[in-house]
């Protein structure tokens, strides 16, 4: 259909900083296109690897598509931020599904978040010192759950005796 225009090497990174601004104007399909870009002359640029997740989740206000964002996290070089842009997937997941208020998104929600501190415990233990992210994004998640007391997770069922006659 169309053959992509490659950017040059010199240029990445001021289009770095634009994906960011893309990021922050609340218009993530620029930035990742634009990270997109980066990637296809420097496909292991650890800044447009990571911006390409966060927009990928910022767009899961729109559509939850958290397969794309996982794809991205094989290719971040440090354990510590794979742990903790696990974390973010998980936590931006479940807060989008609570969004939509759809039958169950309580329930999905309580699991990503869960998740999500799973992760943020993972990179917690990864940290150098004085990174304290994951530490506060751990309780922006423990926040949320106590804030929210429709997110729970599922009911256990209980087994009921079958009753012959």
């Amino acid at each position: 259909m169309f053959e992509l225009k490659a950017i040059s090497a010199d240029a990445i990174p001021q289009a770095l900083a634009k994906a960011e601004r893309y990021r922050l104007l609340n218009e993530p399909g620029q930035a990742a296109s634009i990270c997109q870009d980066v990637l296809r002359v420097e496909p292991d640029n650890q800044q447009a690897l990571i911006t390409l997740l966060l927009a990928l989740t910022d767009e899961f206000d729109e559509v939850i598509d958290v397969g794309k964002a996982l794809d991205v996290v094989p290719r971040i070089q440090s354990e510590y931020e794979r742990a903790y842009y696990s974390g973010i997937i998980c936590e931006r997941q479940g807060k989008a599904h609570y969004q939509r208020g759809r039958h169950g998104c309580g329930v999905i929600a309580y699991d990503c978040l869960r998740e999500a501190m799973r992760w943020y415990e993972q990179a917690e233990a990864l940290r150098t010192p004085g990174n304290d992210d994951a530490l506060l994004r751990w309780n922006t998640c423990a926040r949320f759950l106590m804030a929210h007391p429709n997110v729970q997770p599922e009911p256990e069922e209980k087994a009921e005796p079958i009753l012959s006659e």
